[in-house]
């Protein structure tokens, strides 16, 4: 199980609404300042939300450790990364081993990159409306800062 961070955020009936924490790697980094990563930090963080529902009475506030099984998260990684670029890959080759030309592969590997843009984008809505992608609540973490 891969954990990490989550303060809760805001209270809806009876779920609660989840921000994922910055990692501390964030703060040693030296290129920090440089980087523009912080600029915009509040409303990149605002945009990671998510929902849980709140069974474990939790309040505003509170830190919780939450957890995403390492299969689901190597399933979520290989839809994203690895089917565009398998299908990238594949729609080339087979269009130069066909005997076309440079351009006709080049394009035939961009449109098996869109298609496989295309196939994970459903795969990963598939996967989401199965609940995979979604961090379950393990326990809490405290109140506080750092360590909680």
């Amino acid at each position: 199980m891969i954990e990490g961070f989550a303060r809760v955020v805001a209270e809806e009936g009876g779920v609660v609404w989840l921000e994922p924490e910055q990692t501390a790697s964030c703060g040693t980094c030296m290129s920090a300042s440089a980087c523009g990563h912080n600029a915009d930090h509040g409303r990149r963080l605002a945009a990671r939300r998510f929902p849980l529902a709140n069974d474990h009475d939790l309040a505003v506030g509170e830190r919780v450790v939450i957890g995403i099984a390492e299969g689901e998260l190597l399933r979520a990684s290989a839809t994203a990364y690895g089917l565009p670029l398998v299908t990238m890959l594949g729609a080339g080759i087979t269009a130069q081993f066909l005997g076309a030309g440079d351009g006709i592969a080049a394009a035939a590997t961009l449109g098996g990159l869109a298609g496989g843009l295309l196939l994970a984008r459903l795969r990963a809505n598939r996967l989401s409306r199965q609940g995979a992608l979604t961090p379950r609540f393990l326990r809490r973490a405290g109140f506080g800062g750092c360590g909680g």
